[in-house]
């Protein structure tokens, strides 16, 4: 039951969401932007409406910081 709790929708979500800011912190926008991407499909595959916007919104602050 533990193993099966770890790779919960949650669990994964909040994995994605630490890696990106560990990145983000660092300055490293590119990782950065292909975590939020993975999030993004993970969203898109389970549905998750609000995951998908906040991973969105970090995809746009990632490009801006990569062209600007």
């Amino acid at each position: 039951m533990a193993e099966r709790t770890a790779h919960s929708p949650a669990a994964r979500f909040s994995r994605l969401f630490r890696k990106a800011g560990v990145f983000l912190a660092k300055r490293q926008w590119q990782e950065a932007l292909t975590v939020c991407r993975e999030g993004e499909a993970l969203a898109q595959t389970l549905g998750d409406e609000e995951k998908l916007a906040l991973f969105r919104e970090e995809i746009a602050r990632c490009q801006e910081r990569l062209t600007g």
